[in-house]
């Protein structure tokens, strides 16, 4: 439900008066345009404590104890990823229920606040291994640190290309209309790999990345027959990617 808008203390006092002055509850409700309800509700108040204003309310306790409090402030600094749904059962087990609400209370009183986590690719021993490697066999003085600017990978659009370039300039460049399947991606080699190396006049080793059209066996079969070179690449490697 929404939150009633609190009335003045001006319509409060005139409630009181017109209530000394003989009006009925319905007769005050009427003059004014509040609820019979809510004339009573003051004209109640107004005897018991002989004021209109606003009373200081009463705190309620918290239903979280001191060490209930400690155990999720504990469970939550140890795994962010602890959902206050988690939160809420360790607490029903441990004794106390409460809802998400009071949880989400709690720990902003302890100065946590809910957050998303961070997407990253997803790295498996072998990739971490296998980067390391690539990264140490063909690092240089350019690719030091402190010879290098950070940039941020974006995320895809609406158009799906296949291009290629290499040290003497750009190659072909084909829109891709269709979701693209591993017989496609054939075809876009077999019809734009050779011509673009042989427009650009040199000696050259074929890089993509681990995408499972690149990776599939009838690919690799078709590669092997065709003898390119392909550039080995580790999988979930975003390093030195030049594309």
């Amino acid at each position: 439900m929404a939150k009633t808008k609190e009335l003045s203390k001006d319509t409060r006092n005139k409630t009181v008066d017109l209530h000394q002055a003989g009006k009925t509850e319905s007769a005050i409700g009427k003059q004014l345009g509040v609820k019979k309800s809510t004339v009573g509700k003051i004209i109640r108040k107004w005897k018991t404590y002989k004021t209109t204003d606003n009373l200081p309310r009463s705190w309620a306790p918290c239903k979280i104890s001191p060490r209930g409090v400690k155990m999720i402030t504990r469970t939550v600094s140890k795994n962010p990823r602890t959902t206050r749904g988690d939160l809420v059962n360790d607490l029903q087990r441990a004794g106390t229920k409460v809802t998400k609400a009071t949880i989400s209370n709690t720990l902003r009183r302890q100065g946590l606040k809910s957050c998303s986590a961070r997407r990253v690719p997803l790295l498996k021993p072998v990739h971490v291994q296998a980067r390391l490697r690539f990264a140490r066999e063909r690092k240089n003085a350019e690719l030091h640190p402190k010879n290098t600017i950070p940039t941020v990978k974006h995320g895809g659009g609406n158009i799906m290309l296949w291009g290629c370039f290499s040290a003497k300039g750009p190659g072909r460049l084909i829109r891709v209309k269709e979701r693209m399947n591993g017989a496609m991606y054939r075809e876009i080699l077999s019809e734009n790999l050779l011509p673009s190396a042989r427009a650009l006049k040199i000696g050259w080793v074929f890089q993509h990345d681990n995408d499972p059209k690149h990776t599939a066996r009838a690919t690799k079969e078709w590669l092997r027959k065709k003898h390119f070179k392909v550039q080995l690449w580790p999988s979930q490697s975003p390093d030195l990617n030049p594309i």
